[in-house]
């Protein structure tokens, strides 16, 4: 018998060369451009950038880096460490556990991107490139420059899809396009991020530590920012540093350790949050802190509703608005129909139970509904819940909510002699009514997170997720999927309640306008679902973060008029299209848009 053998077919590879950058500039001199490119940037930062103070930030200053100059500061140091470590220099190389190159690429384009937006609105702004000193020239140059080297790098091009010769120009145009697209992703992508050595337990809570203080320090300047120019800067730094961390393997890291020491890291979140408001000199922000965790509190609940349970709950906010109207009639409000004058914790209670029993009443008679007709029905109590409590004002229905004028005058919380309105003071810091009030709902979000998470971990908790997979299948083994969709229903309308009883003694007044299914000023129910979604489904972190950014960008992208929504809904579109698991993702919805990626070790009841 005679055996053929052949050797085996390498797959092809792309003529332009299996390992060669975007541009076509010699490796070592791209690696030495980009990281000199970065230090000459942070060098430029000290010198002045434009004549004048007219344009914000004062720019005009030797020496002393102000305003954008900052922000690009921090892009040309990243960028300037990342090369440096790429050279394996001792002591740097713990910056880049997931290879170099894909975070100097993603560090350089923070700096340009930054730099150029302050060049193009400073000659906008002030009239021509000839208001620009030589320090803007200096950093326009070197930002290009590190950039250029950046995109020379190296890296592992895919092998091009073949082509039908018979397609037409359009299809040959969207094949290329296909393949020039997988060549940029792969440019930028990161590689394994390396075990790390082991370190001692207070070695590792120390660098949790230090990530949440970096942490509160950029959501603080993010929050303080002064001028649009600024804030719009903060948001290239923030978005593109946070990528290159994360090309790095630095947010890998991080998670690995928050994952191990998940407790600790709770409590270290809120014991930062907690230090914001002594961190303001006035209470401006800590106004948009309150109303931050307010919207952020409504969207984990609502998380249960639908990123463990996997429910589509469209009018959500009316559960909100239950439990602060409930709150507000029994508040001793002149303008409640009800002479009662609960202390805070009856009322915060009675909010939440009027909340619940809504929840069940609601989902009793359609959660036997699924997908879109259950979304329907609830985009329904929603619109009921305002069309109803405006039309209590006494004409078309009883007076009981006061109409469209709402229940006004609701007088501050005083718990234990502690009064929320007025001004206190604690070792030195004096805070004001807002920071008293955020406070006290950073305290509602701690015990929310808490109900979270160990509802999550329950049995109830597995159950919710075993309907969330496959409804049927989970039917089948013996899941009572109306009785536990029925709890998810009514402990996030409970947690809702709670914290709209907070939210009635903040705003003073509650009125039909204030839940509405979409509406300019969160929370509102499209609101709230889009921080759950853009957050990440199913997590703890995801929708706090995904509600601090709806709230926040919005409040900040008013110089842009009648286009803000647009520029925002552009956001979210791109963000779905790029990264439809969330900014936050579990590991397992993760590998449902991306099945490419590395399946982790173990898997947990939620997914992480």
């Amino acid at each position: 018998m005679t055996t053929q053998t052949s050797t085996p077919q390498t797959p092809a590879q792309d003529p332009t060369g299996a390992t060669s950058g975007l541009i076509g500039i010699p490796p070592h001199i791209g690696r030495a451009l980009a990281t000199g490119g970065g230090i000459l940037t942070v060098i430029s930062t000290f010198l002045a950038w434009t004549w004048t103070s007219a344009f914000p930030g004062d720019l005009t200053v030797y020496g002393y880096p102000g305003g954008l100059q900052v922000l690009v500061l921090i892009g040309g140091a990243l960028t300037a460490l990342f090369g440096l470590a790429s050279y394996g220099i001792k002591g740097l190389r713990w910056l880049v556990p997931a290879g170099a190159d894909s975070a100097i690429k993603t560090a350089a384009l923070a700096a340009f991107a930054t730099a150029w937006y302050t060049i193009i609105a400073i000659s906008a702004q002030l009239g021509g490139l000839a208001n620009l000193e030589p320090g803007g020239w200096i950093v326009a140059i070197a930002t290009l420059a590190a950039l250029l080297g950046a995109l020379s790098l190296p890296f592992q091009r895919p092998a091009p899809d073949p082509s039908d010769p018979d397609d037409t120009g359009w299809e040959q145009f969207r094949h290329n396009a296909r393949h020039t697209g997988a060549i940029i992703k792969a440019a930028f992508a990161s590689g394994t991020t390396t075990p790390a050595r082991k370190l001692p337990a207070y070695a590792e809570i120390l660098v949790i530590v230090a990530a949440l203080a970096l942490g509160l320090t950029v959501f603080t300047y993010g929050i303080g920012t002064e001028y649009d120019e600024l804030f719009v800067g903060f948001l290239i730094t923030a978005g593109f540093g946070f990528a290159a961390a994360a090309k790095a393997g630095l947010v890998n890291r991080v998670s690995e350790l928050t994952s191990k020491h998940r407790t600790v890291t709770m409590i270290g979140a809120f014991v930062a949050a907690a230090a914001f408001p002594f961190t303001q000199s006035d209470d401006q922000y800590a106004t948009i802190g309150v109303y931050i965790l307010i919207f952020a509190t409504v969207a984990l609940g609502l998380n249960i509703v639908v990123g463990l349970a996997g429910l589509l709950d469209l009018g959500y906010v009316a559960f909100l608005g239950v439990g602060a109207y409930t709150a507000a009639m029994v508040s001793g409000s002149p303008s409640s129909p009800f002479d009662i004058h609960l202390p805070f914790w009856a009322s915060a209670l009675l909010g939440a139970a009027v909340a619940m029993v809504f929840g069940v009443l609601i989902g009793a008679p359609t959660l036997r509904l699924r997908g879109d007709y259950l979304a329907i029905v609830t985009l329904g109590f929603g619109e009921i819940f305002r069309i109803t409590v405006l039309n209590m004002d006494g004409t078309s229905g009883p007076d009981i909510t006061n109409g469209s004028n709402g229940i006004s005058s609701i007088p501050n919380l005083s718990i234990f002699g502690f009064d929320f309105g007025a001004e206190h003071s604690f070792g030195g810091f004096t805070i004001a009514r807002f920071a008293n009030y955020f406070l006290l709902m950073l305290l509602i979000t701690l015990v929310v997170v808490v109900v979270f998470r160990r509802s999550g971990d329950s049995r109830i908790g597995r159950a919710w997720v075993a309907i969330r997979e496959d409804e049927t299948a989970a039917l089948a083994m013996g899941i009572n999927g109306f009785r536990v969709k029925l709890v998810a229903f009514a402990l996030g309308a409970a947690l809702a309640g709670l914290a709209g009883s907070v939210q009635a003694h903040v705003t003073y007044t509650v009125t039909p306008e204030q839940y509405q299914f979409a509406h300019v000023v969160p929370p509102n129910s499209a609101f709230l679902l889009a921080a759950v979604v853009l957050g990440g489904m199913g997590t703890i972190s995801g929708p706090l973060v995904g509600a601090a950014l709806l709230y926040l960008i919005p409040a900040k992208l008013q110089f842009l008029g009648d286009y803000q929504l647009f520029a925002f809904g552009l956001a979210l579109v791109l963000l779905m299209r790029f990264r439809p698991e969330g900014l936050i993702p579990n590991r397992r919805r993760q590998l449902e848009f991306h099945e490419e990626a590395e399946a982790p070790t173990v898997l947990s009841k939620a997914g992480a």
